[in-house]
């Protein structure tokens, strides 16, 4: 069975992959909309897509997030004895 610390560390190591992955996301889709800038109907097309993407990324990081915080606080209760 795991410990506390490293169910903690864990999650700060994921927490710390989720960001990154968002963030990298976001500056994929800004760099394709700042590439295509000049192209007017195909720079319509990636404004929305960058709106949509980063509304999805968004979603899911916090999803992703706050699974993680559950799984941590169910160790945290684990560990102190709590019901």
């Amino acid at each position: 069975m795991a410990t506390y610390r490293e169910v903690q560390t864990a999650v700060r190591v994921e927490k710390l992959r989720l960001w990154f992955a968002w963030a990298t996301g976001n500056f994929i889709m800004l760099a394709i909309a700042l590439a295509t800038q000049n192209i007017h109907i195909v720079s319509v097309i990636t404004q929305v897509l960058l709106v949509a993407v980063f509304g999805a990324l968004t979603f899911a990081l916090m999803r992703m997030s706050n699974a993680l915080n559950r799984k941590a606080e169910a160790a945290r209760k684990d560990v102190l004895g709590e019901a």
